[in-house]
């Protein structure tokens, strides 16, 4: 079955955001998960003119880093004004958006992450945005392999469970997959901004996981039926094979941001080394300062391409 025979490429004003010809006959396209829908609200007006998506995982993060942009910006905000869940009319995820820059929560795990980008990339289709002016940066946490905690790891490749390059999704009873691809040319220039900032990172494979506990090989679960020395045979398998780091989102980010044509870049710290251990019990204060340090070289990436000073 030629699943790709419906898939529009192109739309009339150029290239598009969706492949999706079905959108074109809609009166309303509700995005549900963010409250917003082309009809109820002016996306043109309101995010016509993004260039830069920042997704994480958790809502009080990209909280965080709104605010830490409107500083880094030098935004001002008048007496009274705040930063403004756009999403508030729905408990799924919060966005906030910072003149060119979206902030979005994606929660936890490939099915979040994906109802999140299937929305996000209609919602910029609708504003009018321009594929090929438009950054994707996924920051997060990650558990690191043969790497000290508190690196940054930019992904040049996202790998499954079993460490093949695509992700697969059933459709229509059939099993498709999509390779999960990422930006060679965006990795090398995040990797110099990271050196130039002081910003301890490196290039590797990042092993995406549909699980927490069995599918990262970790002991402290409540099932496990493997051994440490068979833990450990593997996670030192996928780090000969280029694995540097381990989490839930880089495949599902990877392989649909490629299918769009969007450029992207996961930037995860390790908050630990897998092969010394699987429990994290690191001081909150030097952890707060570790998740800061994607934001960080993701702030001097948007800063340059502003025209403005970035290295500290």
């Amino acid at each position: 079955m030629a699943l790709d025979r419906h898939l529009r490429i192109d739309s009339q004003e150029g290239i598009s955001f969706v492949r999706n010809i079905h959108l074109d006959s809609m009166e309303e396209d509700v995005l549900y998960h963010l409250a917003l829908s082309n009809k109820s609200h002016d996306l043109k007006e309101i995010f016509g003119d993004v260039k830069f998506v920042c997704f994480g995982g958790s809502p009080s993060r990209m909280e965080k880093f709104a605010h830490y942009m409107v500083d880094q910006l030098k935004f001002k905000l008048t007496p009274g004004q705040t930063l403004y869940n756009i999403s508030k009319g729905s408990d799924r995820y919060v966005l906030y958006k910072m003149g060119p820059i979206i902030s979005v929560s994606h929660g936890m795990g490939i099915p979040s992450l994906s109802i999140l980008i299937h929305e996000i990339l209609k919602l910029l289709q609708h504003a009018g945005c321009d594929p090929s002016e438009v950054v994707f940066f996924r920051l997060g946490t990650s558990g690191g392999l043969g790497l000290d905690a508190g690196t940054v790891v930019i992904s040049e490749a996202a790998v499954d469970g079993i460490l093949r390059s695509y992700m697969e999704i059933p459709t229509l009873g059939l099993i498709i997959q999509h390779p999960a691809k990422l930006d060679e040319a965006l990795n090398k220039e995040l990797l110099q901004i990271s050196e130039e900032i002081g910003c301890k990172s490196e290039l590797g494979k990042t092993m995406c996981t549909y699980d927490f506990y069995e599918g990262q090989a970790r002991l402290d679960g409540a099932f496990c039926d493997y051994t440490e020395e068979d833990k450990l045979a593997f996670l030192k398998r996928a780090h000969e094979r280029g694995v540097r780091n381990i989490e839930m989102e880089s495949l599902c980010f990877a392989a649909m941001t490629h299918r769009a044509g969007v450029k992207s870049a996961v930037l995860c710290v390790t908050l630990l080394n897998r092969l010394n251990g699987d429990q994290i019990n690191t001081p909150h204060d030097v952890m707060e300062e570790w998740q800061a340090r994607p934001q960080r070289i993701v702030a001097a990436y948007i800063k340059k391409k502003l025209g403005m000073e970035y290295k500290s």
